[in-house]
C-alpha cells in the first residue's frame, strides 16, 4: 500500500476540525485566513537575469471566525460538535 503523503480538507471540514479542537458547541463558524503583504524584486529562476517587481503574500495565520449569518462556507457548531450532557454518577454507599 502506498504511503500517504498529504491530507486535504475543504473549508467546511477544516472549520469542523477547529470547532472540535476549541470545544465550541454553538454558532455558525467559517475559516479565517490572515494574509501578509510584501514586495521584492525577484527573478523567475536561477538562469533568469531579469529582475521583476513582485508581490509576496504569505499566509500568516489560519483560524475560525463566527459568522453573523449562515452561508456556503460556514458550519453550525451545534451540528458538528453537539454538547453532550453527562449525568452525575451516583455515589456508592457502604452498607
Amino acid at each position: 500500500m502506498p504511503e500517504v503523503l498529504n491530507y486535504v480538507f475543504d473549508h467546511k471540514e477544516l472549520a469542523g476540525i477547529l470547532i472540535k479542537k476549541q470545544d465550541i458547541h454553538e454558532g455558525h463558524w467559517l475559516i479565517y485566513i490572515e494574509f501578509g503583504f510584501s514586495a521584492a524584486n525577484i527573478t523567475l529562476g536561477p538562469d533568469d537575469p531579469i529582475l521583476l517587481p513582485s508581490a509576496i503574500v504569505p499566509v500568516k495565520r489560519i483560524g475560525i471566525q463566527r459568522a453573523d449569518q449562515p452561508n456556503q462556507l460556514s458550519v453550525n457548531a451545534a451540528e458538528i460538535n453537539p454538547l453532550v450532557e453527562t449525568t452525575p454518577k451516583k455515589k456508592k454507599t457502604k452498607k
